[in-house]
């Protein structure tokens, strides 16, 4: 029977404690088998402890990659290639993949989506916050109603400071269905708050079925701030226009 190179070295269980002990759980699952490769292929010591670090740095890069997309709440994952180019009558394809070249998120700018129901605005949101989570850049992925319910409670409590911060530090913030539903006065102050905030410190994504003309209503109708927070959103932005019939009623006009 063939031993493994570690099998019956004294200081085998000490090695496995050390390594359970600093965390290197790639390391303590493959060391024994990477051994017996380094075995069997000759290599140098230098040969297997670069195979070793190699492998936990990607184990530790994909278990960050894996956080970041826990973190970011997406309702569920899309990607580019699910996306059917066919079905909108008007879309601009160059712009939206030069967008998943993902330099807007450097240069923290911000990507506005803007069409009518069931044209993919949200599977493109979100599948340009999850091309970013691959990065291992920090997103989060909520809803515009989402944050004012959730800001409304802190305020309650004494807490809108915090709850607030959550919405300002993730490298992307993806809002969804922006002007879906009215809002009131607080939480118009809110949002132009978060936008505000994350004016050249982060970037921002958002879904809406207006046009900008059309946002004091959606802001309790107060042109000064619409026009302020209009200011700092569209300073850097790139804005997707979509047009078309719902993808949701496809199979409906199919028939």
């Amino acid at each position: 029977m063939k031993t493994r190179p570690d099998q019956a070295h004294p200081d085998a269980d000490a090695l496995r404690a050390h390594l359970n002990a600093l965390n290197l759980s790639f390391m303590l699952e493959n060391h024994q088998a990477l051994a017996q490769t380094a075995a069997d292929k000759h290599w140098s010591h230098l040969d297997y402890l670069s195979e070793m670090l190699s492998g936990e740095l990607a184990a530790r890069e994909d278990r960050r990659v894996q956080r970041c997309i826990k973190l970011a709440r997406f309702p569920v994952l899309k990607t580019l290639d699910q996306f059917d180019w066919n079905w909108p009558t008007k879309i601009n394809r160059l712009l939206i993949q030069n967008l998943f070249h993902l330099d807007f998120v450097n240069q923290r700018a911000n990507v506005v989506f803007i069409s009518g129901t069931g044209l993919g605005k949200s599977h493109l949101m979100t599948a340009l916050g999850h091309a970013v989570c691959l990065r291992g850049k920090s997103v989060l992925f909520t809803g515009a109603i989402e944050i004012i319910n959730t800001l409304s409670t802190a305020h309650a409590s004494g807490s809108i400071k915090r709850a607030l911060h959550q919405y300002i530090k993730p490298d992307v913030l993806c809002i969804d269905e922006l002007g879906y539903l009215p809002i009131d006065k607080f939480g118009a102050d809110c949002l132009f708050q978060i936008i505000s905030h994350r004016y050249e410190r982060g970037a921002t994504l958002i879904t809406t079925n207006r046009v900008y003309k059309h946002w004091a209503s959606i802001f309790n109708n107060d042109a000064v701030l619409t026009s302020a927070l209009l200011d700092r959103l569209l300073h850097h932005a790139e804005t997707v226009r979509i047009e078309g019939k719902s993808y949701r009623s496809k199979d409906q006009v199919e028939i």
